[in-house]
């Protein structure tokens, strides 16, 4: 078989994928080329995919309870419920919880189902979780849901300002775009964040605000603009309309250091082409719409938008959050781009052929969390995404799904936090499987194109929503045999949108025939700038918003500092993806809170310690990295970590359920909290071939080669048999230091499983005793945890791609690498994905202190 275009399964980068399938569930993973998002590049997740395509910890069989029952009870379990809450209750007892992991078509049809059919507009995505701020600034601002930008204008930009987002991180491919625009043409890169990330340190300036000073920030760089007579008179006039005493009501205080805030408007006023790029840190805050609009203004009235290289550019998003968009996944739509006036709700029912359209909006995430946990809400269906971690005050939505009487789950894993809680369990079809398309975040359509064939009995979600639909009696309007179907009808029904004075238009598409869907090529609905013919406004104009920042919270003695909340580099969500990847775990394989030297010391906490984070909504335990990027009076904790894989580090315990006023998105990234030292008896790590739930109070479990890697700390005594497999054993112990090491060996003589435990001591490096697992070798090596004769150390991990360690980068720059273009040369490092640069910068810049590989 040739190579198989698709798209990636991760960010709303959208890149393009060259996969070759060389065996029953193997493939190799290349960067597609031609693909314009991408052009061959691919960060370190969408590398690694082919590490996540095995079947383990799969759910293959439709499930009711811990019993595997046929897909035409299944079904039939679900309509039933659905059916007599619907009788009962009404419709408004009814809900889906859906994600930016489905297609398109998926989110058409449960959109259609919800909306159209059971009659209330219940469906809401995780997606409101990240980009629904931007969605209701960009109504706001122009009446639709409309980016006006394209990644071509990173190339295009004098100057390029980043709000809220580590994107050497968390968009890598687009970071290779910028770092190639500031070499080409000279491109200045502005970040504005309150960390100082990998991101931050490579910026031309960094502006480290306070949490939620954003729309001060642009505010004040408004209101210099104008006092510098750096507007756009003549756009404001034709293409804009301006609040009555907008002008005289700007806040010109921007919340930070003034010589800093003169240097960002000495780069604006300079700079006609000029690219603002938010991200989750402008969003998930409780004023993130406003945030959002602050940005939108400043572009408006200086004219910066609808040319090359200018304009407001939300990047955030799952792979198909803007398709989810497109269709209706919102609970605040109604279906491409529409809403729910009665000309719009007439066109849809029509278009449908249905008398039982909704008539308003529906709950969004934190409400229809809190619906379900009243009782408002006795059925929810949830799709391709696991709120009981992700969701904030995660800890009440599980409450709320383990008091609901009906709970289904759709999902590629069988034991995920939120599938443990639910009635009935469906086995969809997971990346690699499905054939559908996605929206990237500049509104480019891709294919997503089957790899392998269904596992057991798994199913495309579009396909059991349909089936579902069919045993309500709805099964006319819901009779596709393919997604190329389901992309005809959505396609048509684009055209009620132009028809209703929005952009979103795929009715092109509408009459494709199957194998012109097959070869369908990426595609970009609206061109490069979609709002340069006018704004999808009554009056063809834009609206400038009158903004103001979130109100100052209050300072609590109880909970003194601000938590924030965020991505690791080579993780993705709740990992239930890239955490079977052995390479993706090396990074980072804890859940680490960061602190700036001077709060951990005013904690008492320790380097490498263990910390107890707490908020009014949580607790949980983190391992302790101090860092001078974190502002003072603020931690930093990531979102990844899940029951599956550790006893503590849930972040979404943590998170408030406070959310923006106007999109409902909750404000991830500013929670009251505090920290505690916690000082652990004894602590220890295991490598397995298999795995297992420790029974103590801090442990986490990362994939490794031929097994897991578990890190434990606990009290008291530690229960070395519930860890270990039965089998002979060979040990040592050190009673004075409380150490003690055991290996199991197999029949074959390979090891099975080691454990190294201490007290006061210190514990060996984890790495080469990992790649030990499941080979054979010397019980006193396994014991010593290293090798009789190691071979030269690496060091640290710096670049996941070529596998490329700390020392070696040092040795090529005490050989004569200068830039990161030599280092890369001579290691490798550095030259796929992109996000380690930053740290090979950071070494160049202090190499006179660096200690060359031996």
């Amino acid at each position: 078989m040739g190579a198989i275009r698709t798209t990636c399964a991760y960010c709303g980068v959208g890149c393009g994928i060259r996969a070759e399938v060389d065996g029953t569930r193997s493939v190799a993973i290349a960067g597609d080329p031609d693909h314009p998002a991408n052009r061959g590049r691919l960060c370190s997740k969408g590398t690694h995919l082919g590490e996540t395509v095995g079947l383990g910890g799969r759910l293959l069989h439709p499930m009711v309870g811990e019993a595997r029952v046929s897909w035409n009870e299944a079904l039939g379990q679900v309509a039933s419920r659905m059916r007599a809450c619907i009788e009962r209750h009404g419709p408004d007892s009814v809900a889906f919880y859906v994600s930016g992991q489905l297609l398109t078509e998926d989110y058409y049809v449960a959109n259609k189902l919800m909306k159209g059919f059971v009659g209330s507009a219940n469906i809401d995505t995780n997606s409101r979780l990240c980009m629904a701020s931007a969605v209701a600034a960009h109504n706001r601002a122009w009446g639709e849901d409309v980016v006006p930008c394209s990644y071509d204008d990173i190339a295009a930009a004098d100057l390029i300002l980043l709000v809220g987002s580590n994107t050497a991180w968390c968009h890598p491919v687009a970071w290779q775009a910028m770092e190639a625009a500031r070499e080409r043409r000279g491109t200045k890169l502005v970040v504005i964040d309150p960390r100082r990330t990998e991101t931050a340190e490579r910026a031309d300036l960094h502006i480290p605000l306070a949490p939620d000073g954003d729309t001060a920030l642009f505010t004040a760089l408004l209101a210099e603009m104008a006092r510098r007579g750096a507007l756009d008179d003549a756009f404001l006039r034709d293409a804009c309309s301006v609040p009555p005493g907008f002008w005289d009501d700007l806040n010109h205080d921007p919340a930070i250091d003034r010589a800093l805030f003169a240097r960002l408007a000495d780069l604006f006023a300079a700079s006609p082409r000029a690219i603002t790029m938010f991200s989750q840190g402008a969003n998930q805050s409780v004023g993130g719409t406003d945030k959002g609009n602050a940005i939108i203004n400043l572009h408006l009235a200086t004219g910066r938008i609808n040319r090359p290289g200018a304009g407001p550019f939300s990047i955030t998003g799952q792979p198909n959050a803007m398709g989810g968009r497109e269709v209706g996944g919102l609970a605040s739509t109604l279906a491409c781009h529409l809403g729910f006036s009665a000309e719009e709700r007439a066109s849809v029912a029509r278009f449908w052929g249905t008398d039982r359209l909704c008539r308003e909006p529906g709950r969004k995430a934190v409400d229809l969390f809190r619906a379900v946990h009243s009782g408002k809400v006795r059925f929810v269906w949830i799709m391709a995404t696991n709120p009981a971690v992700s969701m904030p005050d995660a800890g009440f939505v599980r409450e709320a799904l383990a008091r609901c009487p009906h709970v289904v789950v759709s999902d590629v894993i069988a034991q995920t936090d939120t599938a443990r809680l639910a009635h009935v369990r469906l086995p969809a079809l997971a990346w690699g499987e499905k054939d559908g398309t996605v929206t990237n975040s500049e509104r480019r359509v891709s294919r997503q194109r089957r790899l392998f064939p269904a596992p057991g009995e798994a199913r495309a979600d579009w396909r059991i929503v349909a089936d579902v639909a069919a045993r309500m009696g709805w099964g006319e309007s819901f009779a596709w045999s393919s997604p190329a179907e389901v992309f005809r009808e959505y396609a048509a029904m684009t055209r009620l949108a132009r028809e209703h004075g929005k952009h979103l238009d795929l009715a092109e598409w509408a009459g494709c025939s199957d194998c012109e869907y097959e070869r369908m090529p990426p595609f970009q609905w609206g061109g490069p700038h979609p709002l340069a013919r006018r704004f999808p406004t009554a009056d063809g104009k834009a609206r400038i918003v009158a903004v103001s920042p979130p109100a100052a919270r209050s300072p609590d003695p109880d909970f003194p500092l601000r938590l924030n909340t965020g991505r690791y580099r080579d993780q993705w969500h709740t990992m239930t993806r890239t955490g079977l990847s052995p390479r993706l775990a090396h990074h980072r394989r804890e859940p680490v809170v960061e602190v700036h030297p001077a709060d951990a010391r005013r904690h008492r906490l320790l380097d490498g310690g263990l910390a107890r984070v707490e908020t009014p909504f949580g607790a949980e335990l983190f391992r302790v990295a101090t860092s001078e990027g974190q502002r003072p009076g603020e931690i930093f904790v990531p979102m990844h970590w899940t029951d599956m894989l550790a006893g503590g580090g849930r972040t979404g315990k943590l998170a408030q359920p406070a959310t923006d006023p106007h999109s409902g998105q909750p404000g991830f990234k500013n929670t009251p909290a505090r920290l505690a030292r916690v000082e652990p008896d004894w602590r220890a790590f295991l490598v397995s071939r298999r795995t297992v739930t420790p029974q103590a109070p801090y442990w986490v479990r990362s994939r490794v080669a031929r097994g897991w890697l578990t890190e434990l700390a606990g009290f008291g005594t530690v229960d070395c048999d519930a860890l270990l497999p039965a089998g002979p054993r060979i040990e040592v112990a050190d009673r004075e230091r409380g150490m003690r090491r055991i290996a199991v060996p197999d029949e074959g003589g390979d090891l099975a499983a080691v454990l190294f435990v201490t007290r006061s001591g210190t514990l060996p490096a984890r790495e080469w005793i990992a790649e030990q697992l499941g080979m054979p070798g010397s019980g006193a090596e396994w014991l010593a945890g290293r090798s009789a004769a190691p071979a030269p150390d690496k060091g640290p991990l710096v670049c996941l791609c070529h596998d490329v360690g700390e020392r070696q980068v040092a040795a090529a720059i005490a050989a004569g690498a200068c830039d990161t273009a030599a280092v890369g040369a001579a290691t490798k490092a550095g030259t796929n994905c992109g996000s380690c640069r930053p740290v090979i910068a950071r070494m160049l810049e202090s190499r006179p202190t660096m200690e060359p590989a031996e």
